[in-house]
């Protein structure tokens, strides 16, 4: 089982997953386009991000257009959407369940329940890392595809942004904090083992 120290360590790390899978959520810059213009009302910077998109202007404007419409929406960054709020829902029940299961406190039962709870938090870190580099790498993908593409006109061709890098970042964390966590998983005892109290030999009854 995970030492105390690896445990808190663990904790650590996927408490900064999570932060890191909210904020990679939120942010509008999942792609981002520089195209400089010759009119000074002419926009310097777009951003595109999961629920808006985002314009710099070279007079110092800042506009941003929320995307209501969800059908409209392509296939990449529908599931993008879904599986980043499935992270941050499933890392914040693995924080829960965590902090049930460190050695260091003093509430989720005994040592079995805690191991338990250790396991179980371990499992939900994981998938959530998991969910975390999927809509990261799909989304990648996609911009790269469509930049290395010869057809698509220069000013539409975007980057990846840092909220892509953010996601990475933060799935790399909630994967190694869940495998600390999964560590827990019950072995061979070398310790002292649970004790059963039975009656006195004079009280048991014999068939």
């Amino acid at each position: 089982m995970a030492s105390t120290g690896m445990q808190i360590f663990g904790f650590v790390l996927a408490l900064l997953g999570i932060m890191g899978a909210t904020v990679a959520t939120l942010l509008p810059n999942w792609k981002v386009s520089a195209d400089v213009g010759s009119n000074i009302i002419t926009a310097i910077s777009q951003m595109q991000g999961l629920w808006m998109d985002c314009t710099w202007y070279s007079t110092g404007m800042f506009s941003c257009t929320l995307k209501y419409s969800v059908l409209s929406l392509p296939a990449y960054l529908q599931t993008a959407r879904t599986t980043m709020v499935l992270c941050c829902v499933l890392a914040a029940m693995g924080l829960c369940l965590a902090s049930l299961g460190l050695k260091c406190t003093r509430w989720g039962g005994g040592r079995r329940s805690k191991r338990h709870a250790a396991i179980a938090s371990g499992g939900c870190f994981v998938t959530a890392g998991f969910l975390c580099l999927v809509p990261a790498s799909w989304f990648t993908k996609e911009v790269i595809t469509n930049f290395l593409d010869s057809s698509v006109p220069e000013s539409n061709k975007f980057e990846p942004g840092g909220a892509v890098y953010v996601a990475f970042v933060s799935a790399g964390f909630l994967f190694v904090g869940g495998s600390i966590f999964c560590m827990s998983c019950p072995g061979k005892r070398h310790g002292p083992q649970d004790l059963v109290l039975l009656p006195p030999p004079d009280k048991l009854d014999y068939v």
